[in-house]
């Protein structure tokens, strides 16, 4: 049975945490990105059958348009144009990189990691992410068993990596408007992503610490840090002394400023993981949030302080958004 946003304001209200509804989307239908009408909003996967569907801002959260058939997705990224999702595939032990337009079409494969040219050894892609140009991927991989960052084309072509090693741990980036450089989390150990780095895309400078403390109250990123569109500010997701996570955001230039928790549950849902956080626009974001049970993407101001956010969109797992 098809859900409206009604229904699911319901559902909220009883079991997630009495989030508000939303009020900039259009309740009347519209079926999704509506077969290449596309332009911004959401790339996600779900984690019943691993493929990754899109849901134009302007279309039903209810029935997004689903772009992969063959299940293997991870980490989507949608490019500032909204014109193209890129993904990870996994299939046994071998990932790749692979691309597919937001209007619809057979996805093409970027990059193998089979057969990476002068990278022996490499694999276990992760967190692709989109230049703001479009024309550039850059992404987490293993090199060696070390987690390293890379580069390639939007094209497939120029594959280069540009970080590795030095005693760090490399994690997710996120671009500086600029191009020339990403924002990636890292550490000193593995699975310990405490810092966050200033890495140069063609690998011409070494990497520059910004910060090795996240605040007070956050430990770790456990997954991403992201910069917003301007590149003042990033949000990231924390873990935090009671072991669950929450969404953060600092200003940011040659180093961090003072951090913010702006999502937080309490009684019941205060073991919920709040994950993932993207920004729409600059004085908002998405993320993920298990709360009441099921994984689903919500919006918060990034001015606020410990809320529980808005329900945006149901049945969805390590968003991205496009289409700036």
């Amino acid at each position: 049975m098809k859900v409206s946003w009604r229904m699911l304001g319901a559902v909220a209200a009883v079991g997630l945490g009495a989030c508000e509804l939303p009020d900039d989307f259009d309740t009347g239908g519209g079926g999704g990105a509506g077969g290449g009408s596309f332009s911004r909003g959401f790339a996600f996967v779900r984690g019943d059958d691993r493929n990754v569907y899109v849901v134009d801002e302007a279309g039903d959260p209810n029935e997004p348009e689903k772009l992969t058939t063959q299940g293997g997705a991870y980490f989507p990224t949608v490019s500032r144009d909204g014109r193209v999702v890129a993904f990870v595939f996994k299939s046994g032990g071998t990932t790749e990189l692979r691309r597919v337009p937001t209007s619809g079409g057979q996805p093409s494969t970027l990059l193998s990691a089979a057969s990476l040219p002068g990278c022996v050894g490499c694999g276990n892609f992760r967190h692709p992410t989109f230049s703001p140009d479009g024309q550039t991927l850059v992404f987490t991989l293993d090199k060696g068993g070390l987690p390293s960052l890379a580069r390639v084309g939007a094209d497939g072509s120029g594959f280069q990596v540009i970080a590795t090693g030095g005693g760090y741990y490399y994690g997710a980036a996120s671009f500086f408007p600029d191009g020339q450089s990403v924002l990636a989390v890292g550490g000193l150990q593995a699975g310990w992503n405490n810092h966050l780095l200033r890495v140069w895309v063609d690998g011409s400078r070494a990497t520059d610490v910004i910060s090795s403390s996240l605040g007070n109250e956050a430990q770790v990123v456990v997954n991403r840090a992201v910069l917003s569109p301007d590149g003042t500010k990033v949000a990231f997701d924390g873990r935090v002394s009671s072991n669950v996570s929450r969404i953060f955001v600092a200003s940011i230039g040659q180093s961090l400023g003072s951090v913010t928790m702006v999502t937080d549950h309490v009684g019941a849902d205060s073991g919920a993981e709040d994950s993932f956080p993207f920004w729409r626009g600059g004085s908002e974001l998405g993320f993920l949030s298990n709360v009441g049970g099921g994984d689903n993407i919500y919006r918060i101001g990034a001015s606020s302080v410990r809320g529980t956010g808005s329900l945006m969109v149901p049945t969805a797992s390590e968003p991205a958004y496009g289409g700036f």
